[in-house]
């Protein structure tokens, strides 16, 4: 995932893009928790500290997508590393809690069919993220342009396929709010 922003002129474009995506999902998750706050306030199915510190968690992820855009892999892979652990940490975090309170609100605010899709995005995120970091500690060195059969390739290629499942889920994951924002 990261090796798409390694080199020049496209490092620049990926951060950038990273930092809008971030952006992004900063407004998306406060209209989120705007529209939990507003729906909670007639149906009582969450406490609102629970719909707060969901969004700080998502927040926490969002910052995490800023550090990695900032600080590339080949340049200051220490602190790449820890914004990807935290964007992808919490971020992950974030969908989980979304999910349990997408349950909460059905049937008044929400399908089953829904929370059932948010559960199972979750579900292989989380299952994705374990692998992802077992597989990148495993990297012996920071590198661009791998190729199969050298050291640590294996290691590297998957758990770039977990990197990916895990960002396509968020992805995902915030197309279900499509229906809810309307």
């Amino acid at each position: 995932f990261s090796d798409t922003g390694t080199k020049p002129p496209e490092s620049g474009i990926f951060g950038f893009m990273i930092n809008i995506s971030a952006l992004l999902g900063v407004i998306t998750m406060y209209i989120r928790y705007l529209l939990v706050e507003k729906q909670n306030e007639s149906s009582h199915f969450i406490r609102s500290s629970c719909n707060m510190f969901s969004l700080c968690i998502g927040l926490m992820g969002c910052t995490g997508m800023g550090i990695v855009a900032t600080f590339q892999e080949l340049s200051v892979p220490t602190v790449h590393d820890i914004g990807a652990l935290v964007a992808f940490g919490s971020g992950v975090v974030y969908i989980t809690l979304q999910s349990i309170i997408s349950y909460k609100s059905c049937p008044q605010w929400n399908t089953y069919f829904v929370c059932h899709m948010r559960m199972a995005i979750s579900v292989i995120s989380c299952i994705a993220f374990i692998p992802m970091i077992v597989f990148a500690s495993q990297i012996s060195m920071t590198k661009i342009d791998w190729t199969p059969g050298e050291k640590d390739y294996t290691f590297h290629f998957m758990s770039a396929i977990c990197e990916w499942t895990v960002a396509f889920g968020f992805i995902f994951f915030f197309l279900t709010f499509i229906r809810d924002f309307q």
